[in-house]
């Protein structure tokens, strides 16, 4: 039996459409690309979709990681 895998190692099976598609606006979200762009990508009519629903999923996991990241190398320096 021959295994697939994606990039970075990662293994498609563990991965579903949804949180492929709320990975995929958050990240764009995030990289300052423009809510109507993203809606647009998503087939979205309009842009309250798109905010609602999944602009928000990562960016409080982001900000959570890198005021750690802060924290961490402060206690460094």
């Amino acid at each position: 039996m021959s295994r697939r895998w994606s990039a970075a190692g990662l293994d498609p099976r563990d991965w579903t459409p949804r949180e492929l598609r709320h990975s995929f606006v958050s990240l764009l979200s995030d990289s300052g690309m423009s809510l109507e762009q993203i809606a647009d990508l998503c087939g979205h009519s309009g842009t309250t979709v798109t905010e609602s629903v999944y602009r928000h999923q990562l960016r409080p996991v982001l900000l959570g990681g890198a005021v750690a990241m802060d924290r961490i190398f402060d206690a460094e320096a």
